[in-house]
């Protein structure tokens, strides 16, 4: 179990609010229960390997997902033909899949992020399944949002069911009717589902680690019913909303078709845009619609793996900011390398959206209030990464160089020594404490790998199905056969 921290940590090197504060060298941390108490110089460098401290990230948007696109046989899909990729897997135990998901999230320096929850493991009442979720991340040492994922139409593209099965090769129709047509829920039905899932957690004490959510997956996917029941439930609660919106090119056409007002306008006319909501991707948003979610208070929350991954396209995030806009960083389960390297996504980030010659549009105070809800100060939560300075800085040559300038250059997530998570160790030496990673991560495989070579077939008869889908979307798509069919 992860278990508190010594009073007081030493560091060669302390980033205290990255790209704001200038690095300091040769400090103390000295922590009182969750909080950080003082930063104090050290007379002289400390003992042992050099460690590089800063403030913990977060992941502003993801899925707990374990199995990776790859894995799946869905790299190189586009967002609309990735989707039902990631239902060619059978269920399994939600403890497992959220706690190995978690696990690998944390050991890369992430403490808090959000679940929209839209991959559900089944067999069991879904607020059975979210508090497994909130157990697994209670154990392993995060502090979560989770939003029960919402919708009640459009369950295989971004138009009614008949229209999009048409557009299929008709040997597959029926199963793809059959597994993936929505069954409409009334709304009321669902939001109170998600009263279920928050009085569930706050039963079994995860309050604190949990911070239950409305998610509607999108507008496309969601009746305007559904989403005037869910803004004014918002406004009536005061519980948060996290939702998909203009992920991507085809998103758009379906916005632009149908709602012709506009469709953030359509979202602020319905009450759906204020502060307690969460906008992930707008990777195709106008600055006209930038200006109204920045007016309201929204946060968007930008996913730039993810984008590159699924050809969804480079979201506006220099336009964003120029709006006023609040952004925070997305790693949507889908980092460049299929590893939560939420270090890389930082890099990677700053890489593309920073300016091009002598432009600065996104400055490194900018990117880190983007990477990381956190500071080190005394009165902040203890959200502390250390890294592995001797590793990230092996072939120095000046000490004159900024420690800032070699983490942006250069550092990753096997650079991560430790992790401290409100005061906690949950982290040491690369490996997370709370839970036995390994051993999760190869117990899931095997339950998964016997699952698959017991289901005579059906399984990889889905999958194949699904490869055929992919294949049959693109000419849809690509003929921009959306118009007149997506509001059915």
């Amino acid at each position: 179990m992860s278990e508190p921290v010594g009073q007081e940590i030493d560091c060669a090197w302390l980033l205290a609010d990255p790209g704001t504060a200038p690095a300091q060298r040769n400090m103390r941390i000295a922590l009182e229960g969750e909080q950080v108490a003082r930063l104090t110089p050290l007379p002289a460098a400390p003992a042992g390997r050099r460690r590089l401290a800063l403030p913990a990230l977060a992941n502003a948007h993801d899925h707990a997902r374990t199995f990776r696109s790859a894995t799946l046989g869905a790299f190189g899909q586009p967002l609309e033909g990735w989707l039902p990729f990631l239902g060619v897997l059978p269920g399994m135990d939600p403890y497992l899949c959220a706690a190995t998901s978690f696990a690998r999230s944390l050991r890369n320096g992430v403490v808090e992020l959000m679940v929209h929850y839209t991959r559900v493991q089944g067999g069991m009442p879904y607020a059975d399944e979210a508090a497994a979720v909130a157990r697994a991340a209670r154990d392993v040492g995060v502090r979560i949002g989770f939003a029960v994922a919402l919708r009640d139409r459009h369950g295989i593209g971004y138009a009614d069911d008949a229209a999009m099965l048409g557009a299929l090769r008709p040997g597959i129709r029926d199963e793809v009717a059959r597994r993936l047509g929505v069954k409409p829920v009334a709304p009321a039905q669902q939001l109170g589902g998600v009263d279920e899932v928050a009085a569930r957690i706050a039963q079994e004490g995860h309050g604190a680690q949990v911070d239950v959510q409305y998610g509607p997956t999108g507008v496309q996917w969601c009746s305007t019913p559904l989403l005037e029941a869910i803004a004014q439930a918002s406004a009536d609660t005061g519980r948060r909303v996290h939702m998909h919106l203009l992920e991507t090119q085809y998103q758009r056409a379906w916005a632009d078709e149908a709602h012709p007002e506009g469709i953030v306008h359509f979202l602020d006319h319905i009450g759906l845009l204020s502060p307690r909501l969460t906008l992930a991707h707008c990777t195709w948003a106008r600055p006209q619609e930038l200006a109204l979610i920045a007016e309201r208070g929204v946060t968007i929350a930008v996913n730039t793996s993810s984008n590159l991954g699924l050809k969804s396209g480079i979201a506006p995030l220099s336009e964003m900011l120029a709006q006023g806009c609040k952004v925070a960083m997305g790693l949507d389960g889908m980092a460049f390398d299929e590893d939560d390297d939420a270090l890389r996504e930082a890099r990677l980030a700053h890489a593309l959206h920073r300016g091009w010659g002598y432009e600065d549009r996104l400055s490194a105070a900018q990117l880190w209030r983007f990477a990381s809800r956190a500071r080190l100060a005394p009165g902040e939560h203890a959200d502390i990464v250390l890294l592995d300075w001797d590793a990230l800085d092996d072939d120095a040559l000046f000490d004159d160089i900024d420690p800032l300038d070699l983490l942006l250059a250069r550092g990753q997530g096997r650079h991560v020594h430790s992790v401290i998570a409100a005061g906690r160790r949950v982290v040491d030496a690369g490996r997370v404490c709370g839970v036995d990673e390994p051993a999760l991560l190869g117990e899931l495989r095997a339950r998964m790998r016997a699952a698959l070579a017991a289901d005579d077939g059906a399984w990889a008869g889905w999958r194949r199905s699904v490869q055929a889908m992919a294949e049959d979307l693109g000419p849809f798509y690509r003929a921009g056969r959306l118009r007149g069919a997506c509001c059915g």
